[in-house]
């Protein structure tokens, strides 16, 4: 059990925060997708790729006082930070735990929009369809997104930076 929930620590260990669920949860997505070891099912909802699982360890992590979640009133809506707390990194320095290094793909991930990591992990969600598939599926369950083929496009070329820099 704890071995899934040390794997998030050293994600945000690396991370240092991160802003907002939906972008937390597409970054674990894209990460599992990379061939990171995180084992959180996830299904398609109305964001993309998203995991009951990893909610309920966040959750967890939160309530054991390792991860810090902060709610931030944004006008319209609230956004949630994260960060890892003193007692997590003395959790995780206690549990012993190999995992590849994820540092640059998780540079490469806090840089982008939750937007663009919306399309991301959609597009990664469907990437046995061919391209053309693939671009008509986007525009039908994300037809309130308007992505552009340009959009799209840059998606791809992300997709295949990530995979060239595989983890160490």
């Amino acid at each position: 059990m704890l071995t899934n929930h040390a794997k998030l620590m050293q994600f945000f260990s690396v991370a240092n925060d991160v802003s907002g669920r939906k972008k937390l949860q597409k970054m674990i997505y894209i990460l599992q997708r990379c061939h990171m070891p995180f084992e959180e099912k996830y299904q398609f909802h109305f964001y993309g790729p998203y995991s009951e699982e990893l909610s309920l360890r966040v959750e967890e992590l939160c309530n054991l006082g390792f991860i810090a979640e902060e709610k931030e009133d944004r006008s319209n809506y609230f956004q949630y930070n994260y960060t890892i707390t003193d007692d997590g990194k003395s959790f995780l320095d206690q549990f012993r735990l190999e995992m590849p290094d994820m540092t640059t793909h998780v540079k490469m991930l806090k840089e982008k929009s939750s937007r663009f990591l919306e399309l991301v992990s959609t597009m990664l969600f469907f990437d046995d369809l061919a391209e053309d598939e693939l671009y008509e599926k986007i525009h039908t369950v994300k037809p309130k997104q308007n992505y552009t083929d340009t959009e799209i496009s840059d998606a791809q070329l992300f997709i295949r930076s990530l995979r060239e820099s595989p983890p160490s």
